[in-house]
C-alpha cells in the first residue's frame, strides 16, 4: 500500500477539501483520501502507485496548485494491522 502526500496551495475551507477529495476519487482507485486546508495537503492511501503528473493535472483542474508530491509505503497500524 502507498501513502501519497500532496502539498496544495489555495485551499481555504472544508468545501475546498471536499472538491479535492472528490476529484481524486473520480479519477483514481483509492482506499482513502483526506485533505486539510490548514495543513495545505491531501493524503491518499492506495494499493497501486499513482502517476504524479496525473495527480497534478487532476488537482490543477479544480483550481488549486500542487506544490509537491511525496510517496512512501504504508503499513496499516492498529489492532488488526498485523494480519496483512
Amino acid at each position: 500500500m502507498f501513502r501519497i502526500t500532496v502539498k496544495i496551495d489555495g485551499m481555504m475551507c472544508g468545501m475546498c477539501e471536499s472538491h479535492v477529495n472528490d476529484a481524486i476519487r473520480r479519477v483514481f482507485p483509492v482506499k482513502k483520501v483526506t485533505s486539510s486546508h490548514r495543513k495545505g495537503e491531501a493524503v491518499i492511501l492506495t494499493d497501486t502507485d499513482l502517476d504524479q503528473e496525473k495527480i497534478c493535472e487532476v488537482i490543477g483542474k479544480t483550481g488549486y496548485r500542487v506544490l509537491s508530491v511525496g510517496k512512501d509505503t504504508y503499513k496499516k497500524k492498529g489492532l488488526f494491522g498485523f494480519q496483512k
